[in-house]
């Protein structure tokens, strides 16, 4: 697969052709404070596309314990798999998924698909927005979508855990630069970063329409904080969801970052870590 992205042209390409392999269609419609993902999906969506909850489809619980993995925990490998076949997801069939969210939920849905083997798997570039400002076709109502056969196979994509983050090379803080510099905290009980780590918001990983930008482009962005092609890199966000956009707009420059899945809350749930600020 040569991008883990794909163009809205391309998608309806491919869903028009007749002789197109089938393709699984995952809405991952989410956004924090925003308006409620099942309510989104029934007033449309793509056609045939299966409605995916972020909370309770791609995460765990949220951990109560300081090493717990933040507030946003990995689902367990039968959880996600459980949840992936009763959306359809197959082995060999391709996979897209949306969001309306800049991709932040997306960019989760398309990493733990493929940390969990699927090899091919797309964002929408762009997304919802982008699908209906070029005229694609929408459905409303419920989608029951016929059981896959996908197979969780976890360990294909790198990821650090909480002893080892501070053994990482370069260590990407997706947050908001507020948030890094620690001047405002509305979610976590401390201000501030893990100790070392740059900030690479993932806003600045879009055009101004949305999209991503495009690879030479993303590739400069990074390497200004000291993100080379075969640096030891990790992401980390808040609660291990944003920054899997970070993971993707990497993907797409040609760099491959793991992922911190308990991210922030899981670090500032100990006082007793170190934090920087600034």
């Amino acid at each position: 697969m040569s991008s883990p992205l794909i163009s809205v042209p391309v998608l309806r390409g491919l869903l028009d052709d007749p002789h197109a392999p089938e393709v699984t269609l995952l809405d991952v419609r989410y956004r924090l404070g925003g308006p409620a993902g099942p309510e989104e999906h029934a007033a449309g969506h793509l056609p045939g596309a299966a409605y995916v909850d972020l909370d309770t489809d791609l995460a765990a619980p949220p951990a109560s314990t300081p090493d717990g993995g933040g507030r946003h925990p990995l689902p367990a490998t039968e959880d996600f798999e459980a949840a992936m076949r009763r959306l359809g997801v197959d082995d060999g069939r391709p996979v897209v998924v949306y969001d309306d969210w800049s991709g932040l939920a997306a960019g989760r849905a398309w990493w733990l698909l493929r940390h969990h083997g699927h090899t091919n798997v797309r964002v929408l570039d762009g997304g919802w927005s982008a699908w209906l400002a070029a005229g694609g076709a929408a459905e409303t109502g419920p989608v029951v979508p016929t059981p896959g056969g996908f197979t969780a196979r976890p360990g294909r994509m790198p990821v650090v855990a909480l002893d080892g983050v501070l053994d990482v090379d370069v260590l990407v803080d997706a947050r908001a630069p507020e948030r890094y510099r620690g001047e405002v905290e509305p979610l976590d009980p401390v201000a501030g970063h893990v100790p070392g780590a740059v900030n690479v918001p993932t806003s600045t990983n879009l055009t101004a329409a949305g999209t991503f930008r495009d690879a030479a482009t993303l590739r400069a962005l990074y390497a200004a904080a000291g993100v080379e092609p075969g640096a030891d890199v990790a992401a980390y966000c808040g609660s291990g969801v944003n920054a899997c956009h970070d993971v993707l707009a990497m993907e797409v420059a040609g760099i491959r970052a793991a992922l911190y899945p308990g991210s922030w809350s899981e670090w500032s749930a100990d006082p007793s870590r170190p934090v920087e600020r600034g």
